[in-house]
């Protein structure tokens, strides 16, 4: 395909997208409800279908020597294909988002004046890997009446098409238009290049994936751009935690699986804790073959653990997301350092605090800069389906209307309304 020829078929997918906007708008929650447990019931009965199209795409990726992590993120188990029927489920059962006004005040000269919500129009998706994101992006896209133009990696290209085939069913069978949720079906990455400079096909771009593609978007894209870089997430253990809370937080935070943005990748402990907390969850790690990366102080409490990987940290290691088995650990003095420490290494993602101080909770809650705060929880958590969203659209460290998991609210806008009675200002 020239490139003439790929921009001619982007631009026939946004006007295609446009319409299609326009009817999801004024859909009924009926039918986007029928579309969503239509796309769940179709789910489960391919499963055999998508679990041989995923097969494509992993065989592939091992041959190619693609890195364990993205193999990992590629993959499309029996649980994942139920986990995402599910989300379309808990998305259809939820309250209709659009439409709905709020805010409304009366004002001195009588009319009222509120807030109803919009959907956004069109989004386009650009994602890595992840083939589940397809079926999570249409179903939030169907919910919160947008249209969507899905792109997602070459390495999944049989699993997404597969999938996409069963979004398509789903909304022909509800009614709805099939051009509300369509797949860039080349895999040449020249159509990225055209789909995010196109405002006229799109009203926002999300892009879902390594740090690389996030920055090339965020760069070239001429069109608003909803994003998170990084996922340097960090534990800090308080002097009052409960010993072995932190140690099983932790533990799950970091190593209950290596590659989501999600995961642990720094450590900090509070000096005074240290000496009981830091050589259980060491032996933890070691038998789990995570690499620890320390400061000279934890180290040295770390040391006589047999077959521990241990690495002096570098300046580098307090800001690297990982993505793998290893994690950074520093010893600090207290509250303030490690709330300076998140704050000036860390992405603004997620960040926990496991203590019994309610305090020191409530300010580390204030205090640190980031899109998810947690007390006493695991930074998995930090997730759309885990929140109660059905599913997300990704997770957003900026600071405009969507912020941490983005599920079915923010894929929508406000507008003002006014009601009167035939007022006219003075």
């Amino acid at each position: 395909m020239t490139s003439t020829d790929l921009q001619a078929v982007i631009a026939h997918m946004g006007a295609a997208a446009r319409a299609a906007a326009s009817q999801m708008a004024a859909a009924p929650t009926a039918a986007k409800n029928a579309a969503l447990l239509a796309l769940a019931r179709r789910l489960r009965e391919a499963t055999d279908a998508l679990r041989d199209a995923n097969a494509l795409d992993t065989d592939a990726a091992l041959k190619a020597g693609l890195a364990a992590p993205l193999v990992d993120r590629l993959r499309l188990t029996d649980k994942i294909i139920e986990t995402v029927a599910q989300g379309c489920e808990q998305i259809a059962a939820m309250p209709d988002p659009v439409g709905e006004i709020v805010n409304l005040r009366i004002r001195p000269s009588g009319i009222r004046v509120g807030q109803m919500r919009v959907p956004l129009g069109v989004f386009g998706m650009i994602y890595e890997s992840r083939p589940n994101v397809t079926i999570e992006a249409a179903s939030l896209a169907i919910k919160s009446g947008n249209a969507a133009i899905l792109r997602g990696g070459s390495e999944a290209i049989h699993s997404n098409l597969a999938l996409w085939e069963l979004v398509q069913a789903a909304l022909v069978e509800a009614g709805l238009p099939p051009d509300a949720v369509q797949l860039v079906q080349t895999t040449d990455r020249a159509a990225v290049g055209y789909l995010i400079a196109s405002p006229e096909a799109v009203d926002v771009i999300i892009p879902r994936g390594g740090k690389g593609l996030i920055e090339r978007i965020s760069r070239d894209a001429k069109v608003p751009v909803i994003k998170h870089l990084d996922g340097n997430c960090h534990v800090y253990v308080d002097a009052s935690a409960e010993l072995e809370l932190a140690v099983r937080v932790t533990d799950n935070a970091k190593t209950q699986k290596y590659s989501p943005c999600n995961a642990a990748e720094s450590l900090l402990v509070h000096r005074a804790i240290a000496p009981a907390f830091l050589p259980k969850i060491g032996a933890l790690f070691a038998a789990k073959g995570v690499e620890m990366r320390g400061d000279a102080a934890a180290l040295v409490m770390l040391q006589a653990l047999p077959s521990a990987k241990l690495a002096p940290a570098t300046e580098q290691d307090w800001a690297e997301e990982y993505l793998a088995p290893i994690i950074s650990i520093r010893i600090v003095d207290g509250l303030d350092a490690a709330v300076a420490h998140i704050n000036r290494y860390g992405s603004h993602h997620t960040d926990a605090i496991l203590t019994e101080t309610h305090s020191n909770a409530m300010r580390f809650l204030r205090e640190v800069d980031s899109a998810s705060v947690m007390v006493n929880a695991s930074t998995r958590f930090a997730d759309g389906y885990e929140y109660g969203l059905g599913a997300e659209i990704g997770i957003s460290t900026d600071k405009f209307h969507a912020r941490g998991p983005v599920g079915i609210e923010g894929l929508t806008s406000m507008k003002w309304v006014v009601m009167g009675h035939g007022e006219i200002r003075a």
